[in-house]
């Protein structure tokens, strides 16, 4: 596999400083520079903004597909971790209480995308997807 290069990726909050906790204590990103609108975050290694949304600003209502016999929520995002890494974080969520809206199952197994993954929201209800691969070559393989 290729080095990948990190993502940068920015979404509107509601509440700034209840987010900023959330990604900063709960999930344990390094918080970088921040102003009184927005707060960057080492995401994984990935660069995650939140921007505090303009007051007069809907947040838009969620779509969800069928995946696996679940109901995936759209948009989402995340980050694909070592299995060993999805453990760890899967375990620490579990002690920190973490309400999943998918519950950490493995999908797709015995399969070439055999995969761990979890989703859960953040305090705004930006939905977030945490998997793994069992063989990470096969991250981009065709079924």
């Amino acid at each position: 596999m290729n080095e990948v290069s990190p993502f940068h990726l920015a979404i509107p909050v509601d509440n700034l400083e209840l987010c900023r906790n959330f990604y900063g204590k709960t999930l344990g990103c390094q918080e970088g520079r921040s102003s009184s609108h927005w707060v960057d975050f080492n995401f994984f290694g990935h660069q995650l903004v939140i921007h505090q949304r303009p007051e007069n600003e809907k947040a838009p209502e969620k779509v969800y597909n069928p995946v696996d016999g679940q109901q995936v929520p759209i948009p989402h995002f995340g980050v694909v971790l070592k299995w060993d890494q999805w453990e760890a974080l899967k375990e620490k969520l579990n002690n920190k209480t973490i309400h999943f809206i998918i519950e950490p199952y493995i999908r797709f197994k015995g399969a070439p995308g055999e995969q761990a993954t979890m989703f859960f929201l953040d305090p705004e209800g930006n939905a977030l997807e945490f998997k793994s691969f069992k063989q990470i070559e096969n991250l981009f393989a065709r079924s």
